[in-house]
């Protein structure tokens, strides 16, 4: 099916109490396990593309190649840009064929964020493309206890409001105490900071760094008002264990490598969308 926005789901994933992944890729093979497993549990999904992958050689065809396996899906998929790092990398985003853009102005001053989100805003509503932003930065796993244990760089609840008003942004990404990568010590997870954000604007809510948390952790966040988990650890992980395991086989090949990444990613998407909500609701 064509491919669409991711915001009319969230919307409903936001009424209904549940929440859809975002997973990210970085070749095909991940992709087809992706889609094979939102076909299976009938939840709608998203793909996303971290932003440094469109400054590397043969982007388009990467990005091509998986526009063209999300639109054979069954189910409802968008293609989202994960942390955008600049207005011109938002530009070539919406010019690839994405649905939808995230802006990550997140180390900038909040100002600088504001400005800089309603610009990619602007051009991005102009073709019917939409946005998330970060507000609050989520850092890395492996320093952790000297950023997200320490409550460093997480949302200020006192600024969404302004924040939203002003960008006109269509989904916020917040810190509320996870981090990207694998986590030094265990994640603590904010919820009355969740509720407290919650309370201040009616807008999807995305949790990035999801990988590491505990499946309890995650339902927690989705009562508290998540909307949109992003994983990518978790998947790499998982795929890492399984080639690994494969290798001591006499029977391993290049293509019972190669299908160890699809089992893989299939395996914990379909886990991840069990934990999440979203099974039999596309």
């Amino acid at each position: 099916m064509p491919l669409v926005s991711i915001l009319s789901e969230l919307k409903k994933a936001q009424e209904k109490g549940y929440a859809i992944g975002c997973f990210d890729i970085v070749e095909p093979l991940g992709t087809q396990g992706l889609i094979s497993a939102m076909e299976k549990k009938r939840s709608s999904g998203i793909i996303g593309i971290w932003s440094g992958m469109l400054d590397r050689p043969n982007a388009r065809a990467l990005v091509n190649h998986t526009l063209a396996m999300a639109e054979e899906a069954t189910v409802p998929i968008s293609l989202i840009l994960d942390h955008g790092h600049s207005f011109e990398n938002c530009v070539k985003a919406v010019k690839f064929g994405f649905t939808d853009v995230m802006y990550d102005g997140s180390k900038l001053t909040l100002e600088e964020n504001i400005a800089n989100t309603q610009m990619v805003v602007r051009m991005a509503h102009a073709v019917g493309v939409n946005v998330e932003a970060e507000l609050g930065q989520v850092g890395s796993g492996h320093n952790y206890q000297d950023f997200g244990a320490k409550r460093e760089g997480f949302t200020n609840p006192d600024v969404v409001e302004i924040f939203v008003e002003k960008t006109g942004v269509d989904m916020l990404a917040i810190a509320i105490g996870t981090a990207h990568g694998h986590y030094q010590g265990d994640p603590e997870i904010d919820l009355e900071l969740l509720a407290e954000i919650r309370k201040r604007t009616d807008i999807p809510l995305v949790l990035h760094g999801g990988s590491g948390l505990s499946d309890d952790q995650f339902r927690s966040a989705v009562s508290g008002g998540i909307s949109k988990i992003n994983i990518f650890t978790n998947l790499a992980t998982e795929s890492t264990k399984r080639m690994l395991e494969d290798a001591k086989s006499e029977k391993a090949s290049y293509f019972s490598f190669i299908g160890k990444i699809r089992e893989a990613f299939e395996y914990e998407c379909e886990r991840l969308i069990d934990v999440f909500g979203s099974d039999g609701k596309a």
